[in-house]
Formats: structure tokens, sequence, C-alpha cells
């Protein structure tokens, strides 16, 4: 996939694995995995934007001794989630037509 649009959705990525509950950096990487590549190195900077933005809340909580980030999408985040799906529509109307001018055979 192209860096440009992957980049794009990332936080859009990580925004829909809080809306189906709070998580942590590491169990967002694994529930993400299955969809798309994304390193720690990457996810930390999205969480911190997120949370600057006010799309999500982050409170600690012990786990084996040690702190443990907790995300949780905030109401601004739910918002993103759902512009986010109203914007996809017309990217698919370009898709299709982009789909349309190229010859796949």
């Amino acid at each position: 996939m192209n860096a440009q649009l992957k980049k794009g959705l990332l936080d859009v990525c990580v925004l829909s694995v809080l809306n189906r509950g709070e998580s942590y950096g590491y169990k967002i990487l694994k529930d993400l995995g299955e969809y798309i590549e994304l390193s720690e190195s990457t996810l930390y900077p999205i969480l911190r934007r997120l949370e600057a933005g006010n799309c999500v809340t982050v409170r600690p909580v012990e786990h084996e001794g040690r702190l443990r980030k907790m995300y949780t999408i905030t109401n601004t985040g739910k918002m993103q989630l759902m512009d986010f799906l109203a914007d996809w529509k017309e990217v698919e109307r370009i898709y299709q037509y982009i789909r349309e001018g190229v010859d796949l055979d």
C-alpha cells in the first residue's frame, strides 16, 4: 500500500480499535496486526497526537508491578471516526472511477 495513503488511515485504525474498548499499546498493535503493518515507533506518536487532539484519554494502570497506559476513545474521537466513514463514500466513488479507467487484463 502507498505510504501516504496508509499514513492517512492509521489514526482512524487506532480509533477504531479503541472504539471497541479501552486498550494499551501492545494490544493495539496486536489487534491491528492482521489488517495493517504498524510498529511501536509509529503507534506511540499517533497515540500522543490523538491525545493532544482530545480524541483519546490516557490513564495509568498498574500491571505486574509496572505502569501501563490505557487509552480510551472520547466523543471527539468517535466523531472523527464518523467523519471518516462519511468521507469514505466519496473515496469509494473516486476509486470506482479510477478502476473503470484502468484495463486490468
